[in-house]
């Protein structure tokens, strides 16, 4: 279960990470409102996560599950550039997320 809700937190990581772009400088309501609700629910997810995991794993993990989907996400809907050494880094990032996962 906790491994459930640390990956549930990195969902709503990501979600707030983009959400960040569509405030516009925290100036537009909704966006801002859906961000901070996202940004409490992730925080609150890693809080019930580490009660059980492991705190540096969980929070590498919550990181590199919040970093894979922002840097991917931001390829798809911002057109951040998708070169061959920035997904080679992400692949990087995905093979530490599942070794610290096995090692846990």
């Amino acid at each position: 279960m906790a491994w459930f809700l640390l990956f549930l937190a990195g969902l709503f990581e990501i979600g707030w990470a983009v959400g960040l772009k569509y405030t516009d400088g925290f100036t537009r309501l909704v966006p801002t409102t859906l961000t901070v609700i996202s940004m409490v629910i992730s925080v609150v997810l890693l809080g019930l996560a580490v009660k059980t995991l492991p705190m540096g794993t969980a929070y590498a993990v919550w990181t590199g599950i919040g970093t894979v989907g922002t840097v991917l996400l931001g390829i798809w809907l911002l057109g951040d550039p998708a070169t061959f050494v920035r997904l080679l880094c992400i692949g990087l990032i995905v093979v530490g997320i599942a070794g610290l996962k096995l090692a846990a």
